[in-house]
């Protein structure tokens, strides 16, 4: 047997361990998920109905408008935190007094526990109470004192948009800028002695050298806020995306619909492997 061989060998001793445990901890409830799709699953009983969940859920049309809802969703905040990560890290990339402490206090939001953030908001957009409506409703005018921004379906979408945009550019920008920063300064020299401005300097220097993480970034958030949870369903139910959609039919009822539930996850699985693919070949272009 060959040095190569053994070395080979032994390495998969090594990795064999790993394998195993991803595989029961990923593939395992995968193939559950799947398998509890063609059954109509009760709280005490279980009966085989073949394709029925997967044609009750292509028919419902609260699925179809929750399904637009989360693409809108993935859509609006993954290009808003890309967009408003991507200008703070330019900034940031600037030599000024205080940037240390600067870029410190941008990472609140993302580092602070999600309930206290949550908290903080909903007291804010409090339709009694909240100095949102206080100032531009009784105050300015601008909107009606009693509107309720997060029990009101569309109020509840946009604000639930921009919360998850705010909390989460901070890692848009940490990864752009750490990025940003390992550019040589060279190319810049070198375009400004060949008359470049700062406009052409970003699009012929700056976005290509940042292409790759703008586009594994957007990947990222763009998978997160499909199935993104907590933050939606802390902030307000009325925001009517697709896991508050499956939560309803499981937790959210008395009689509890888990053969439907799992169809829909199926569903958005192939979806969602789908998208990755057309993603990563016409974006990443690996």
């Amino acid at each position: 047997m060959s040095l190569a061989h053994k070395e080979e060998k032994f390495a998969w001793k090594l990795v064999t361990p790993t394998i195993v445990l991803l595989l029961l901890l990923i593939l395992y409830p995968v193939l559950y998920n799947i398998y509890l799709s063609f059954f109509d699953v009760g709280i005490s009983s279980i009966k085989f109905v073949g394709l029925d969940n997967y044609r009750r859920i292509l028919s419902d049309r609260e699925f179809w408008k929750s399904f637009s809802l989360t693409i809108s969703f993935t859509l609006l905040t993954v290009i808003g935190s890309i967009l408003l990560g991507l200008g703070v890290a330019l900034m940031m990339n600037r030599e000024f007094k205080g940037r240390k402490i600067m870029r410190t206090i941008i990472l609140l939001p993302y580092i602070t526990p999600l309930i206290s953030i949550v908290f903080s908001w909903h007291y804010i957009f409090d339709p009694s109470l909240g100095p949102f409506v206080e100032f531009f409703g009784r105050r300015l005018g601008w909107i009606s004192s009693e509107v309720d921004l997060l029990n009101n379906v569309n109020n509840a979408f946009i604000v639930v948009s921009i919360f998850n945009i705010w909390r989460n550019f901070p890692f848009v920008y940490l990864m752009i800028l750490s990025k940003l920063q390992s550019i040589p300064t060279e190319l810049y020299e070198a375009a400004e002695i060949d008359g470049a401005n700062s406009w052409k300097k970003f699009l012929n220097i700056t976005l290509p050298e940042i292409y790759f993480v703008i586009g594994a970034v957007g990947l990222l958030r763009g998978i997160w806020n499909f199935y993104k949870f907590d933050e939606v369903y802390l902030m307000s139910r009325s925001a009517g995306t697709l896991p508050i959609f499956i939560y309803e039919r499981v937790i959210g009822t008395t009689s509890p619909e888990f053969g439907v539930a799992a169809a829909i996850s199926t569903i958005l699985m192939v979806i969602m492997m789908v998208l990755i693919g057309v993603y990563v070949k016409k974006v990443l272009k690996w």
